[in-house]
């Protein structure tokens, strides 16, 4: 089952795009290998806004935010997860508004996790004022949001649901353009397969990643990624009876059509697939879980 990606949509960096009748989205101009087009904010809300995920510290999408809230005032800033292309601008944000801040806990490299810098990095300064759990709510008179915990890409990772409009905001649990990332050691494989699940119980018509265009079809797309990553898992599992025993030798073969700039990530999923296995001990390690450690079947 291949993933049905959109590659190529409508947007102007710094435009507001209407998306529904309470949810506006301002595109930053931060493109990458892993940010795609770059970081879409969303506003929900006209009189009360919720930005969520604001952008990375980016002046010119700051001033767009601002401009865009026009007579509404921005009472609520919410975070996906603390990596900088999401939080990055929350500070920026909050000085100019003093909004709420709420959203995932502090990064967990602050507490001890040495997890690859990808693209723009973790926020380490990043600090809530409210932290949210599954199932927390915020609400206005206008909208509502529901808290969905949904580790996997990074063990802070929250979706949020619009239920008014059975939509969900992904941040980059799910997007439209690529598979996700899923970097060890604070990314976890069976929390990715389990947030997958979690995704595939529910009955939203859309999702809004912060990546990427908006997918309509979203249990297919669920679907389509977790066949992905079952193809990628059945993979890692062939290299190793193939007597490949290390991540990037397997990477070499397994994404050898796949522009070798992505290859270290490519290695993060790797390496998680492979943590995954050697915590139900049907793969063994020797050495501590580096991109130079040896695999091996048990």
């Amino acid at each position: 089952m291949s993933i049905p990606f959109i590659k190529s949509f409508d947007f102007e960096y710094g435009r507001a795009d209407q998306l529904s009748p309470i949810i506006r989205r301002v595109i930053c101009n931060n493109p990458g290998p892993f940010t795609f087009t770059g970081t879409g904010t969303y506003l929900i809300g006209d009189n009360e806004i919720a930005v969520l995920d604001p952008g990375p510290v980016n002046d010119s999408h700051l001033a767009a935010l601002l401009a865009v809230a026009g007579n509404g005032k921005i009472t609520h800033i919410v975070v996906t997860h603390t990596h900088k292309d999401h939080c990055g601008g929350v500070a920026a944000l909050k000085k100019e508004t003093g909004a709420t801040v709420y959203g995932s806990h502090a990064h967990p490299e602050s507490e001890g996790m040495n997890a690859p810098a990808l693209d723009e990095g973790a926020d380490l300064t990043y600090r809530p004022d409210q932290v949210l759990s599954h199932g927390d709510v915020l609400e206005t008179k206008e909208w509502q949001l529901e808290t969905l915990a949904t580790p996997g890409h990074i063990s802070n990772h929250l979706c949020f649901a619009l239920p008014a409009e059975r939509a969900l905001f992904t941040g980059d649990h799910i997007m439209g353009w690529a598979t996700t990332v899923v970097a060890a050691p604070d990314g976890n494989m069976t929390d990715y397969y389990d947030s997958l699940d979690l995704l595939l119980e529910r009955t939203d018509n859309i999702y809004y990643p912060t990546h990427g265009a908006p997918i309509s079809d979203p249990q297919n797309f669920v679907r389509a990624v977790k066949a992905h990553r079952d193809m990628r898992d059945a993979q890692v599992l062939s290299q190793l009876k193939a007597g490949r025993t290390r991540i990037m030798d397997m990477v070499a073969e397994m994404y050898k059509d796949v522009d070798k700039s992505l290859h270290i990530a490519a290695a993060l999923n790797v390496q998680a697939h492979l943590e995954r296995h050697v915590a139900t001990g049907r793969v063994i390690q020797n050495g501590e879980s580096l991109l130079n450690t040896e695999y091996r079947l048990a």
